[in-house]
């Protein structure tokens, strides 16, 4: 949607006492976006292979009756060099196609270089084309601006690449923890090459010193939002219009709608 009108949701996550409570939640309270991130842990949690046919049929339908714009995002430890990883997120594909998602996010796995990686996406793009799917590669803790920098000016001389077909998933709390960015992820997005499409964000604070996937406006934020108002201005002059995904699941998860309102309150005034 256009600027600053941007869809606004939040996603599954192991932490809740039922694995639907979040999903329940971004429906009963007019969520226009929701992220199913595969990521059940010690048995807990959610992942795809939890939704069957008909539960897959229901979620479409609900995101088409209830204007829900859903992403998917593949499991952090879905390596795209690995014959495994690669299989099990084109499952995910699969799955987005399934429920009418328009967008699946897997991490970056640097082991075989920015060369291995791209080359990497192409069976992925093969996959989610078709059905209108777009990849976004989410920067980790470890990964600096200057390898994706690298990354999309190598994707840029492969014939197959669309640029925003491709593109990369800003997550601010771990631009935060980057050891080149540390406390500042502002930084981390001003290192970042205008030839990179940013077309998918996470939002979730820290103080730099873990990933505790604070709420936006719980952290620094809280007492100084200059940070995110910053980084929304530069999203804002890059023409960003994707998905805003709260990486959290708080007690209450009330702090979700505090969080909105004021996420929307900031965007209206930029």
């Amino acid at each position: 949607m256009a600027w600053p009108f941007l869809r606004i949701g939040n996603q599954t996550a192991f932490s809740a006492t039922d694995p639907t409570d979040p999903y329940r939640f971004a429906v009963e309270h007019g969520f226009d976006a929701f992220e199913w991130f595969n990521d059940k842990r010690h048995g807990w949690g959610w992942c795809q292979e939890d939704a069957d046919e008909y539960d897959r049929r229901q979620i479409r339908q609900t995101g088409e009756q209830k204007h829900i714009a859903y992403s998917v995002h593949a499991r952090c430890q879905a390596d795209i060099t690995t014959p495994e990883g690669r299989e099990d997120v084109l499952r995910s594909v699969q799955f987005a196609s399934d429920i009418g998602a328009k967008l699946v996010n897997i991490y970056y796995h640097g082991t075989q270089g920015v060369e291995g990686f791209a080359e990497a996406l192409r069976p992925i793009m093969e996959a989610a084309t078709p059905a209108q799917i777009k990849i976004s590669v989410e920067n980790t803790v470890f990964v600096g601006p200057e390898e994706f920098n690298d990354l999309f000016a190598f994707l840029r001389e492969k014939e197959w690449y669309v640029p925003g077909q491709v593109g990369l998933c800003f997550d601010m709390g771990h631009a935060n923890l980057c050891a080149a960015t540390r406390n500042n992820y502002v930084g981390f997005l001003e290192k970042l090459s205008s030839q990179v499409p940013i077309i998918h964000l996470h939002v979730h604070e820290n103080w730099g010193d873990g990933d505790s996937h604070l709420p936006l406006f719980t952290g620094p934020a809280a007492m100084d939002d200059s940070g995110v108002r910053a980084m929304f201005r530069i999203l804002k002059g890059r023409g960003y219009d994707g998905l805003i995904i709260m990486e959290q699941w708080p007690q209450p998860a009330e702090q979700l709608l505090h969080t909105r309102q004021r996420l929307k309150d900031l965007l209206l005034s930029l």
